[in-house]
């Protein structure tokens, strides 16, 4: 049985992501901090179809003994496809920022999804019908005001999944290798970059996609032998592109 793993599916697009692979008959193993999300996105599943295996990992990947932990916990499964959701944003001046909140956003965002792309490359990147996707952001590949750090993450996510496609198609590697760049979509992630209680796109964001637009994006960048997938911060049209950031082959004597 081929599994396709998403952390931080307890909402937004990683959620929406989840159903639509199930909906194509996909077995999941469902990552996140909050299990009782997590199952209910699993009996959800159960209703669409009741044959499908979903695994429920509750977990910090925050925190970097997690990370480890998580993905060894993993090794029985054969996993098909790894789609790296988990991640937050912050709103504020760098001068500004919450440190603790900064640190913890650092390590989701940049050292999880890292650590996790490596360990899954090692282990499949010569596996044919093998993907990662990373999701990164609009703010990837523009730095937005009062968000210069969250951005900064999501240049990272960007430049290093870039990248490692690159590198695996230089090789001639099986696995494909993509990244995801959502403009504003309705999830909670304002709610967690300003810290706010609740927060109401409508009225508030001249233009979103829903999450379940974005997953049925992420789809179509699955689908498609593009690299980057990434929506127009202008028209929020959804384009699939070739790889975007210069990549230099280095030459070896």
């Amino acid at each position: 049985m081929n599994y396709t793993v998403i952390t931080g599916a307890s909402s937004g697009i990683g959620y929406e992501s989840a159903l639509a692979f199930a909906a194509r008959g996909k077995n999941l193993i469902i990552a996140a901090r909050r299990t009782e999300e997590l199952e209910t996105l699993k009996s959800k599943v159960a209703e669409m179809n009741s044959d499908l295996d979903v695994i429920i990992r509750t977990v910090d990947l925050s925190v970097t003994a997690n990370v480890h932990e998580f993905y060894e916990g993993l090794r029985n499964y054969q996993i098909e496809t790894w789609i790296n959701n988990a991640g937050f944003g912050n709103f504020a001046s760098v001068g500004e920022q919450n440190l603790n909140k900064i640190e913890t956003m650092l390590h989701l965002n940049i050292q999880a999804l890292t650590v996790l792309s490596s360990l899954y490359v090692r282990d499949y990147a010569e596996v044919e019908g093998t993907q990662i996707i990373n999701v990164s952001s609009g703010g990837g590949y523009v730095i937005v005001a009062d968000a210069v750090t969250y951005c900064a993450t999501k240049f990272y996510v960007s430049a290093f999944t870039e990248g490692l496609a690159q590198e695996l198609k230089e090789k001639g590697a099986a696995m494909q290798v993509k990244v995801l760049a959502p403009a504003a979509t309705e999830t909670e992630f304002a709610k967690r970059s300003l810290d706010a209680d609740e927060f109401q796109y409508e009225g508030a964001i001249p233009k979103f996609h829903t999450a379940k637009e974005m997953a049925a994006f992420l789809l179509e960048l699955y689908d498609s032998k593009k690299v980057v997938g990434i929506v127009n911060g202008e028209t929020y049209e959804f384009q699939l592109r070739d790889p975007i950031y210069p990549y230099v082959t280095r030459t070896r004597k």
